[in-house]
């Protein structure tokens, strides 16, 4: 074979045009933090009227959230979100974007401080600084570091199979520990069901750009609709038992870096990065979650 050839098609780091994902990625990150907070102000005032959740929200306040303007135009905000990461990610490899999301954070904070006139502690305030940080690194390392690949089928098998064991756990323990769920737990299952959607989201762009439409392009959109639905009736009764910007701390920590672990491990996307890289990735990631665990314990509505 001729080496021309193998330079073709081995994959290179970030080019230009790839980079053209991040400030798109930005623009959904607004749209991110304006949602939960018109979310979370629907959510607030259906438990008003209806009762507080015991046992996650019921049918009848799931229902009564769409007859709610607050809480509706949050989701059309929500939906602008994924429509701008959905775009983002056919530019750039998940490894680079989905972290990005962490910037939406510091509007939340801010938004929600001046909107329920709570201030932030100091302690909150570092928790916040060691998510945005440590996902900032994070994308700083990725950006220069990671390989966009396409995915095979096999890669698609391997992540359904890990998402469907993922739901099993999630149901079983929101049905067993339901009293028992607190915002945090909310949040982790959200997270981390919402780092499969993207990914999902990712590979079922890849596909569609390949040509790729056949049953098992059908059962990862079915996964993906599994994931957003669970995924996001656990994120209105995180805003029930939180404030929204733990909300967004855990989705914009948890979430990218579920999606980074899959885009690591089964898409082969840091494959290329130098060793540094990867404790760097490690390092950094750890950062991020410990900033979420901190506002979770520190954060004043929280500790209401």
């Amino acid at each position: 074979m001729h080496p021309e050839l193998l330079l073709v098609s081995e994959p290179t780091a970030l080019d230009p045009k790839q980079f053209i994902g991040i400030p798109i990625a930005l623009v959904g990150a607004v749209f991110l933090s304006l949602g939960a907070q018109f979310q979370h102000r629907g959510v607030a005032k259906v438990e008003a009227k209806h009762g507080d959740a015991v046992k996650g929200l019921s049918s009848r306040q799931m229902f009564a959230l769409l007859a709610r303007p607050s809480w509706v135009l949050g989701t059309l905000m929500l939906g602008l979100a994924v429509v701008f990461q959905l775009t983002s990610l056919g530019f750039s490899p998940i490894i680079v974007v989905q972290p990005l999301g962490a910037v939406a954070l510091v509007i939340t904070a801010v938004l929600n401080s001046r909107i329920s006139k709570v201030k932030l502690n100091r302690s909150s305030v570092i928790s916040i600084v060691l998510c945005v940080g440590g996902v900032g690194l994070f994308v700083l390392v990725a950006a220069f570091t990671a390989v966009d690949k396409p995915v095979t089928a096999g890669n698609l098998v391997t992540i359904l199979i890990v998402l469907a064991v993922v739901l099993v756990l999630f149901a079983v323990a929101f049905i067993v520990l339901g009293k028992s769920f607190k915002a945090i737990a909310y949040i982790v299952g959200a997270g981390v069901l919402y780092g499969f959607v993207a990914t999902l989201a990712k590979v079922l762009i890849s596909r569609l750009f390949q040509g790729q439409f056949d049953a098992l392009t059908i059962l990862a959109l079915i996964g993906l609709i599994a994931a957003f639905a669970l995924g996001g009736y656990f994120v209105q009764n995180a805003y029930s038992s939180g404030p929204p910007d733990l909300v967004i701390a855990g989705l914009t920590v948890i979430d990218p870096l579920v999606a980074v672990g899959i885009g690591i491990l089964v898409l082969g996307e840091a494959s290329q990065a130098p060793v540094w890289a990867l404790f760097a990735y490690l390092a950094f990631g750890a950062v991020a979650i410990l900033g979420v665990f901190g506002l979770a314990r520190y954060h004043p509505q929280a500790q209401r």
